[in-house]
């Protein structure tokens, strides 16, 4: 073997080749899977896309650093389904730019968070996380109650993820920033067509306890509220593993 790695680290072009071909067995391995992604992604006809102002409150768990910490990926280790629900499926991500699965956790796994706590419980474990965690570790993020949410930005950011495959709708932009005034305050004129463009399901209320303002705190829970509620589909495959 030492005396073929000297003929190689020898000849210029061979190891050119060897280095093209190694290469060539790793991008095949990778890309190969590629072809059959309409096999292997599960089918999802419930599947519906995030609103604007939980589209809003991703940006922030992104701008944050919210993912070096948690991850979104629940692996099919029985501990994992015991600790944190079913595991995740590839459909769930469907509509992530970027997805959020990660492997780092500082802080628990997310993927089914969403609806596990109240409104109140996130506010005060964000605005500060000892209040309601006293050995947490994570930072306090008390801007978010203060901060006013941008919302005339928000068509664009619909755009953005049209251009990468998410199915919203020319009606869907255009009221962007209404719908998301509309699902913070669900007595507003506005709130009928968040329904209207979103489904019946879409949570509806004041995140953030304070009905006078709009803040990033309200897009924050929103977006913490629906993970893993995107979709019912991870829910019925493990009803259907465990032949209910």
């Amino acid at each position: 073997m030492a005396e073929f790695h000297r003929k190689i680290e020898r000849s210029a072009i061979g190891f050119v080749l060897a280095i093209v071909g190694v290469a060539s067995i790793g991008g095949f391995v990778e890309i190969a899977p590629l072809f059959t992604i309409a096999e292997t992604v599960e089918a999802a006809p419930d599947m519906r896309v995030y609103t604007p102002l939980e589209l809003a409150g991703r940006n922030i768990y992104l701008r944050e650093g919210c993912y070096a910490c948690h991850s979104q990926m629940i692996r099919t280790l029985r501990d994992e389904v015991e600790r944190y629900g079913p595991y995740s499926l590839a459909v769930e991500s469907k509509y992530d730019h970027p997805m959020l699965w990660g492997s780092k956790r500082t802080g628990p796994d997310l993927a089914r968070v969403g609806e596990k706590y109240s409104d109140a419980w996130h506010v005060a474990h964000l605005n500060n996380p000892r209040d309601v965690v006293p050995e947490s570790v994570m930072p306090a993020y008390r801007w978010l109650l203060r901060n006013a949410l941008k919302t005339n930005d928000l068509g664009q950011h619909l755009e953005a993820m049209r251009a990468v495959g998410v199915p919203y709708s020319d009606e869907m932009i255009a009221n962007a920033s209404r719908d998301a005034y509309g699902q913070a305050a669900p007595d507003s004129d506005w709130a009928g067509g968040v329904t209207e463009r979103y489904g019946p399901a879409t949570h509806m209320r004041d995140f953030d306890g304070n009905p006078e303002r709009l803040t990033e705190m309200d897009a924050l829970v929103a977006y913490l509220q629906i993970i893993g509620g995107l979709t019912d589909a991870a829910k019925k495959t493990s009803q259907t593993a465990l032949g209910e």
